[in-house]
């Protein structure tokens, strides 16, 4: 007698047929079909993960890039404000104080129609001076080309040497009694070890084609013209210095024997030398100067990857490359 059961349609197998609980090897058929659901399930739980991974990592990618080329650009401004740039630190080629980027942000102050008044905080020690002298031309250069917008220096713990070298140029300058001002002078430092070499039995193997090419070699003995030929490169930068310093302070500088001469002095007894013109910080400046009490900062941000290719690689590579190549570094400090 023949079986006329129909076989049961199992959704779980893809709509296969299912047989009957009296036929022979069901129990069988039934794990095998409970096996792949479970299977189906899996795969279609690890798919999911799969995507919210990527999904996730994507964001993740889009916030680093974000990060990374962030330049700290300014935002968009609306209303009467007061600009500032900040000089902090050495200014050098390399660093955050450098030339090109100072005088962008300038620019950027300078070109914004709804600026008051610009303030350049300076908290340096010195640094280059060719630096500087790149700075101070153009603040006076956008001193003539927006006669109307003031430009003053704010000087924070410091604005000494080729600080204060970019800082003369501005219209006035105000510090506070305790900040340090002054410096006015040029050094070129470096290291000599003819003598600890001629202890070790360390022979300097030097060829040069140029007789004085290997001027300021750290391991080669100083000779007389070496010397006159560096003290008159020193004597031309100072002189440079000193004149900067005249043309931007005028007549307000009551100038000393020393004033010239290296020294540097406290802000309340910069006031009396007409170094610096007042007694005030950022705040005072915009609020009761400009009348523009709301400061935006230009200053342009070094981003995270300038920061990591500065500390790691840039700044360790030249280092090395002035303390074993060329032994002597001039600077304003």
């Amino acid at each position: 007698m023949s079986d006329n059961s129909t076989p049961e349609k199992d959704p779980a197998s893809g709509g296969r047929s299912r047989p009957p609980a009296d036929e022979p090897g069901w129990e069988r058929a039934a794990l095998e079909r409970i096996a792949l659901a479970a299977i189906n399930e899996q795969r279609a739980a690890r798919r999911w993960r799969i995507f919210f991974r990527f999904v996730f990592l994507a964001v993740l990618a889009l916030a680093a890039w974000g990060a990374l080329n962030f330049s700290g650009e300014r935002v968009a401004t609306a209303g009467r404000h007061t600009a500032m740039v900040s000089i902090d630190g050495e200014i050098a080629t390399d660093t955050r104080a450098n030339a090109e980027d100072i005088n962008t942000a300038l620019d950027s102050a300078f070109e914004d129609s709804d600026t008051a008044g610009v303030i350049l905080y300076c908290n340096s020690p010195g640094g280059s001076p060719v630096q500087a002298g790149i700075i101070n031309s153009e603040v006076r250069r956008l001193r003539a080309k927006y006669p109307s917008i003031p430009l003053y220096v704010v000087v924070g713990d410091m604005c000494a040497s080729g600080g204060y070298y970019a800082a003369a140029a501005a219209e006035k300058i105000y510090v506070d009694k305790a900040s340090i001002v002054g410096s006015i002078g040029v050094l070129m430092d470096s290291f000599g070890f003819t003598g600890l070499m001629d202890k070790l039995g360390i022979q300097r193997r030097l060829r040069t084609s140029g007789a004085n090419k290997g001027f300021f070699d750290p391991f080669s003995p100083e000779t007389p013209k070496m010397d006159e030929h560096a003290q008159d490169m020193l004597d031309q930068i100072h002189s440079q210095f000193i004149d900067a310093v005249r043309q931007g302070r005028g007549k307000r500088l009551h100038e000393t024997p020393d004033m010239f001469s290296g020294l540097f002095w406290t802000g309340q007894k910069s006031v009396e030398l007409g170094l610096v013109d007042g007694f005030g910080d950022a705040d005072y400046v915009a609020r009761e100067i400009f009348k523009a009490p709301d400061i935006i900062d230009y200053t342009v941000k070094e981003s995270i990857t300038d920061r990591v290719a500065r500390k790691f690689g840039a700044a360790v590579g030249a280092g090395a490359v002035r303390a074993m190549a060329l032994g002597t570094k001039m600077n304003l400090r």
